[in-house]
């Protein structure tokens, strides 16, 4: 078995100040935003604190942090391969937990990996990533004003809001995209990237690398541009970009990211009618 895992936090794009989250009716999680990232706890009975964990679209499962594993005394599973960005780990599968963030139930199966690194950039304590498998066949609302992910039953969009085609990529959700007038191009969904976008091309100019090396699975330096990007009929200019000579996942051109996302007032990603549909503030 093989899992794909994109924990990811650039260091060139950390936000300053973090937002207290606010409490939760029942169908919702409440999420600090902080370092570019969406911050949940969540509640397990082997644990007497709340454990800290991302929201993180790009991982294709639930992670638990191995360190987190240890100190709990719990079980790891089988030992397995894990891809990362451009590089590969080892992690156990499965971890069997109950726990729930607010009234939500989340995934029962979680995978076991050392998230040291991705740990070690952060300004608390890391437990652990809610993975694309908390949106399988769901509608997820993520609501950057009151910092709520909201699970509905159903959408109806604005006429003013952005509806845009959402594909499975793996257990992830790909957007297209077009950055600097160029033809669509698949990109994966991503709120465990801290940046607007990291885009794959062999064509683009680059700047100096950014000043910190990627944090997560891998240590890169990432080669820094500005694009124009374009999501349905909204464009945005001088986007801070990252730029890759090779693909990050297989048949993906890069990864969407909270920069960009954190523009809108909600981001709804409905896999079940498979659309992103994107709310102006």
């Amino acid at each position: 078995m093989r899992f794909f895992c994109n924990a990811l936090v650039f260091g060139f794009a950390l936000i300053s100040g973090a937002r207290a989250a606010s409490s939760a009716p029942a169908d919702a999680i409440p999420f600090e935003y902080s370092e570019g990232l969406l911050w949940v706890q969540i509640e397990i009975p082997q644990s007497a604190r709340p454990l800290n964990f991302l929201f993180d679209t790009g991982a294709e499962v639930s992670v638990i942090h191995a360190a987190t594993v240890a100190a709990l005394g719990l079980s790891g599973g089988n030992k397995i391969k894990v891809q990362g960005v451009q590089t590969t780990t080892t992690g156990h599968w499965p971890v069997q937990l109950t726990a729930t963030a607010g009234d939500v139930k989340l995934p029962a199966k979680y995978l076991s990996l050392d998230l040291s690194r991705l740990a070690h950039s952060c300004s608390r304590p890391l437990d652990g990533l809610l993975g694309a498998d908390c949106i399988q066949g769901k509608v997820v609302e993520i609501d950057f004003q009151s910092h709520l992910i909201r699970f509905r039953e159903k959408l109806a969009p604005a006429t003013t809001d952005i509806d845009l085609p959402l594909k499975s990529s793996g257990k992830c959700f790909c957007v297209p995209v077009r950055v600097n007038h160029e033809k669509t191009q698949w990109v994966r969904v991503d709120t465990g990237c801290a940046t607007a976008l990291q885009w794959v091309t062999a064509d683009a100019s680059v700047g100096t690398k950014s000043s910190k090396p990627a944090i997560g699975l891998t240590g890169l330096a990432i080669p820094q541009t500005q694009t124009t990007v374009s999501l349905g009929g909204k464009q945005f200019d001088q986007v801070p970009t990252g730029i890759h000579r090779r693909a990050l996942f297989a048949g993906e051109s890069g990864l969407l990211g909270n920069g960009l996302l954190n523009h809108f007032k909600t981001v709804t990603i409905d896999a079940k009618a498979k659309r992103l549909v994107l709310s102006p503030m």
